[in-house]
């Protein structure tokens, strides 16, 4: 009786769990009316820095968390919904304090009425973009079958009401950054870019809050700066339409200019944008005399490494990945000899990591094992190693494709 008694509350415990990443709403608002339409609303991708591991949270039917933003400043209003939650009579269970977390990472000063919002929304026409503005280009958009607007500006603390603003455009990052974090706004080594999309209301232009990205300008003795790309994000209603790359490309020409810049890298950078930064890098590089075929034929050079450092601030790493695109797209891969050339070229670089791991291994067993046990051991791992350096590659190669197919395009 125990037993079928504690399933039977377990089961009733388990209606009252919610996902978290379908519970939040998110919307960017322009019109009154996109308050009630669902194509505006999406979901964030991650909220386990919130609601812990499981993304789950207890004591709430039919949760909804509402979190709606006026798309250009950002003004927020924030509401929890459900159709029940769990009561004393649950035996000590209590329900999970949604709101309280939410207010973490939300700055102060929100609404959580409509109507408030909505007049709010009325004064969004008096919202500018903050700092300076660095590039202007438009994407043709198929479902308004126009062309669409949108700039880049650079700013900083100083703007009037831009640290507010950017603390309400950072909560974002939670939702779609893994391993998200807020930054120090008070270090003055900051650059904020901001993308925003200009659009027309009642005869007006507006602009619309696109995405983002934050740069640390690191010190490098005696006299240079090494600014290092810490977060970017294009939120998702502006996802897939090339913003990321028009943002890292101005990001990228803005510290060209800058005889102090040393070179730009990245914090800790994730898949997607290692595949952005390839694209953008070997867009601005192809044009270097430096990397014209026949020099790519003749193997990764100083010269490629000084020319694109001193002109692009691309730093060597960076540069003989773009070597090893640009030289794919030169390269008969039908030709066995040209093919088997650039394999060697790039597994000769994939394989230093291997190589010195050998070393340790072998000075290591030295220590501890028999001769023929070593030779023995060494043969499996070579084997191994053929086999994860292929795989290596082939991933490599097809990664570059794809950077190469899009520069076709582009």
């Amino acid at each position: 009786f125990f037993f079928s008694g504690l399933t039977a509350m377990e089961k009733k415990l388990a209606e009252y769990k919610c996902n978290t990443n379908e519970a939040i709403q998110l919307k960017l608002v322009r019109f009154p009316e996109d308050l009630e339409d669902e194509n505006t609303t999406f979901n964030p991708e991650y909220s386990h820095q919130v609601f812990g591991d499981d993304e789950v949270a207890f004591g709430y039917k039919g949760l909804k968390i509402l979190l709606y933003y006026i798309a250009g400043n950002l003004s927020t209003l924030f509401r929890v919904e459900y159709t029940s939650k769990v009561n004393e009579k649950f035996d000590c269970v209590e329900a999970d304090d949604v709101e309280s977390k939410i207010r973490e990472i939300i700055p102060p000063g929100f609404c959580t009425n409509t109507d408030d919002f909505v007049s709010l929304l009325e004064k969004e026409v008096n919202f500018k973009p903050f700092g300076m503005l660095l590039h202007t280009y438009s994407i043709h958009n198929e479902e308004a079958g126009e062309d669409i607007t949108y700039q880049i500006y650079k700013a900083d603390m100083t703007c009037p009401g831009f640290r507010e603003y950017h603390e309400r455009l950072q909560t974002f990052l939670m939702w779609f950054i893994e391993t998200a974090s807020f930054i120090d706004v008070d270090d003055e080594r900051w650059n904020y870019f901001l993308v925003f999309e200009k659009y027309n209301k009642d005869g007006a232009t507006l602009f619309a809050t696109v995405g983002y990205m934050t740069v640390y300008n690191y010190y490098v003795y005696p006299d240079k700066t090494r600014p290092r790309v810490s977060q970017m994000l294009i939120l998702p209603p502006f996802q897939g339409e090339g913003h990321g790359a028009q943002l890292l490309e101005t990001v990228h020409r803005y510290y060209m200019s800058s005889p102090t810049v040393l070179d730009i890298t990245a914090e800790d950078p994730s898949e997607n944008y290692v595949k952005l930064r390839d694209f953008v890098l070997v867009k601005l590089c192809q044009d270097l005399l430096c990397f014209s075929p026949v020099k790519l034929m003749q193997g990764f050079s100083q010269e490629m490494v000084t020319e694109a450092q001193q002109k692009l601030k691309i730093n060597k790493q960076h540069t003989r990945r773009v070597y090893e695109i640009l030289r794919l797209r030169a390269t008969n891969m039908g030709d066995a000899e040209e093919s088997r050339s650039y394999r060697l070229d790039v597994k000769r670089r994939l394989i230093g990591p291997y190589k010195k791991k050998q070393r340790e291994l072998a000075k290591m067993r030295r220590c501890l094992r028999p001769e023929e046990m070593t030779n023995q051991l060494n043969q499996i791992d070579l084997n191994l190693q053929r086999e994860q350096l292929e795989e290596s590659f082939q991933q490599l190669v097809s990664d570059y494709r794809r950077v190469l197919e899009r520069l076709a395009q582009a």
